[in-house]
């Protein structure tokens, strides 16, 4: 089974590495990109078939490593 988890960072938190690609993006001639918001993407190979006990451990891979819940968010998909 896999999860993938997207970690972003929250609103209103600053992300300077997203304002250095808008303003790379604006360098380069691509015009009209207001906001950059950049993030993460962590896909986990699980052992099990059970899709709920999947959630629970990623969720607390998450609370525990993956993110900084003080400043970021983030979202678990299971396939």
């Amino acid at each position: 089974m896999k999860a993938t988890v997207h970690v972003m960072l929250k609103q209103g938190v600053l992300d300077p590495q997203g304002e250095a690609v808008r303003h790379a993006l604006g360098t380069l001639g691509f015009d009209g990109v207001e906001g950059v918001r950049q993030g993460k993407i962590i896909e986990l190979d699980l052992a099990g078939e059970d899709r709920d006990a999947a959630q629970d451990q990623v969720t607390r891979m998450c609370e525990k490593l993956l993110a900084n819940t003080v400043i970021e968010s983030y979202r678990i998909e299971i396939a």
